[in-house]
């Protein structure tokens, strides 16, 4: 794309790019992309707004902050686990992955996809609350659980703890409850028969819900995200919100964009997926919006996800194994290229 002089810009002043990737899952985190994305426009002369994103999944919590807390709680099995979290005033931030994800148990073949508990999850949200806690993000993702949220639920109890709090899940899917069975527990170590009783279990804690709560979660957006924490925080009184819009508007992600000539997003694999509540899809969103050229790296590039945002695929550019084995190498590369290629 050629450059094009803008009258109102001092002679002096570098040309600025806003980096906002997501993490590249078992690669690179949010925050090293982003700072390989730096590197590069270092190289070239830009200024770069580094802005690490996610979507309430794993890595919302280093997106706004990270860690500076931590509570020993019950683990997905009922081992106990250290979960890292953040207190920020009187905001907290939680990752359910960090006291009841998939991570903690050694993968699907370590779980246990019937007895994954979010027990751990409700402890944390109480132990943020404990600590004075009244606006307690709560990221969904990265779960070992298929359990509607139950365990956290009751770890909650007495709701009236939650008064006066206001509890945000940041959604990383907008998947149903009942899809948290059908959909997802597979992936978690579960049979084709263990996903049949997950669904029963499921319909039959919507009832629940129904009847305890007045929440109807096969209703909800979002509801099955983590195996259903949606729905059972839900019925606990939380809002459920999008994950990329939550975190873009605590990290002032369009405020950051207006007058920039760039941003550069990126994430693991590009597919029409990333365009639903995902962090490249949203970063597209507000580019456009704002009239901000919007580029994509992906390790992998598939469907048709290249017709909606300019998209570069790194085992295209450099073959598979360079491109898992050096990534952020490889990311830098690219930029530095996307860069030079604006001033042509």
């Amino acid at each position: 794309m050629a450059d094009v002089a803008d009258p109102a810009r001092p002679s002096t002043e570098p040309r600025r790019l806003v980096a906002a990737p997501d993490k590249l899952r078992g690669t690179a985190t949010a925050p090293e992309v982003a700072a390989a994305l730096g590197r590069a426009a270092a190289r070239a002369g830009w200024a770069c707004d580094q802005v690490p994103m996610a979507d309430g999944g794993e890595g919302t919590l280093v997106a706004l902050g990270g860690p500076n807390r931590t509570t020993t709680v019950t683990g997905p099995l009922g081992a106990p686990v250290e979960a890292a979290w953040r207190l920020d005033g009187r905001t907290a931030v939680i990752e359910m992955a960090r006291a009841s994800g998939l991570a903690l148990v050694g993968g699907p073949d370590g779980n246990d996809p019937v007895a994954a508990s979010t027990a751990g999850t409700g402890e944390l949200i109480v132990d943020a609350i404990d600590k004075g806690a009244v606006r307690v993000i709560v990221g969904l993702g990265g779960s070992a659980t298929t359990d509607g949220g139950l365990a956290a639920l009751r770890a909650l109890h007495p709701l009236g703890r939650l008064k006066g709090v206001d509890l945000l899940v940041a959604c990383d899917s907008r998947v149903g409850f009942l899809e948290a069975a059908t959909s997802f527990a597979a992936q978690k170590g579960a049979t084709p028969a263990q996903v049949e009783l997950l669904r029963r279990r499921l319909e039959r804690l919507a009832q629940v819900y129904r009847d305890e709560h007045g929440v109807d979660v096969l209703a909800l957006e979002g509801a099955g995200a983590a195996g259903g924490l949606g729905g059972g925080l839900a019925a606990a009184g939380a809002r459920l919100v999008s994950g990329f819009d939550l975190v873009a508007e605590e990290v002032g992600l369009d405020e950051r964009l207006e007058g920039a000539d760039l941003v550069i997003t990126a994430e693991g694999f590009l597919d029409a997926m990333s365009f639903e509540g995902k962090v490249v899809g949203g970063v597209a969103t507000l580019a456009a919006a704002l009239d901000v050229r919007a580029v994509a790296i992906a390790g992998q590039v598939f469907d048709d996800a290249a017709d909606r945002i300019e998209a570069i695929s790194l085992v295209d550019r450099f073959g598979e194994e360079r491109a898992r084995g050096d990534t952020l190498a490889c990311i830098e590369a690219v930029a530095h290229d996307v860069l030079l290629e604006y001033e042509a």
